[in-house]
């Protein structure tokens, strides 16, 4: 009698379980592609984002110049041009640069002139040493004190100015040790009683200014930092400078004008 052959459950059993697994992984793969099509559109829209954000004018910032920059050039045209920059200098910055720098510059001239402005303030202060011990007379303050001209007269300044015709220029002297221009003048005008500052910018300021036309001997000739006795005939008495001495000479220039003292 033949019997029939049944199919093991084993197998019935495997073959599900074989089905269980292959839905397994199946459910797993479709989840994969669920979980990378996400992050696919995340990343995507991410890119879409950076792109358009990219792709915005650089007016866009600034609404105000919208529309303005719509008909103007391109925004990295405009950063190119505002970054580009000029420095200019005026010509007044530069010409005072230059100036500068030639003034305070020392020539040769300008050396060789202090070493002899030295050399004199030194000739100076020995004449000035020596005639302070060689003069024992009255001083001016002295004559003040008792004037021996009490009676004033032009032509009796001139007369005694000349006496002093000789005396060497001595930078501060006011005796006849030595003089210098105004200390010459303030001397004389003692004798007659006047006092006077040991200045020409003081005697200039005591005097009353007159024309040349009506200037006779004994007035005063002033010059800028300069001063003398006019002697006739354009002409003044002074105590020039170091190294020389009073005496009567034309008067050199036309920037001066006279004085007339002790009237």
């Amino acid at each position: 009698m033949a019997e029939s052959v049944k199919a093991p459950k084993t197998v019935k059993v495997a073959s599900t379980a074989g089905s269980a697994a292959g839905s397994g992984a199946a459910k797993a793969a479709s989840k994969k592609k669920v979980k990378g099509g996400v992050i696919n559109v995340a990343v995507m829209t991410l890119a879409a984002g950076l792109i358009a954000t990219m792709a915005i004018p650089a007016y866009a910032f600034n609404p105000q110049g919208a529309d303005a920059a719509q008909f103007k050039a391109s925004a990295i045209d405009g950063m190119k041009k505002a970054q580009s920059q000029s420095v200019e200098v005026p010509e007044t910055v530069a010409a005072s640069a230059v100036a500068r720098d030639a003034a305070s510059a020392t020539t040769e001239e300008q050396l060789a002139a202090a070493k002899a402005a030295e050399a004199a303030r030194q000739r100076a202060a020995v004449s000035l040493a020596s005639y302070a011990s060689s003069y024992s007379g009255p001083s001016v303050s002295d004559f003040l004190a008792n004037p021996p001209y009490p009676n004033f007269s032009l032509d009796q300044v001139f007369s005694v100015a000349q006496q002093y015709i000789g005396t060497p220029y001595v930078f501060g002297g006011s005796t006849p040790a030595g003089f210098d221009c105004s200390g010459y003048i303030m001397f004389v005008y003692a004798q007659f009683g006047i006092s006077l500052p040991h200045s020409v910018s003081g005697q200039a300021a005591l005097g009353k200014r007159i024309s040349i036309e009506d200037a006779v001997p004994g007035d005063v000739v002033i010059m800028p930092g300069h001063d003398g006795f006019y002697a006739g005939n354009g002409n003044i008495m002074d105590a020039p400078d170091t190294g020389r001495s009073i005496s009567i000479r034309p008067i050199w220039t036309s920037n001066y004008y006279i004085v007339r003292l002790g009237i």
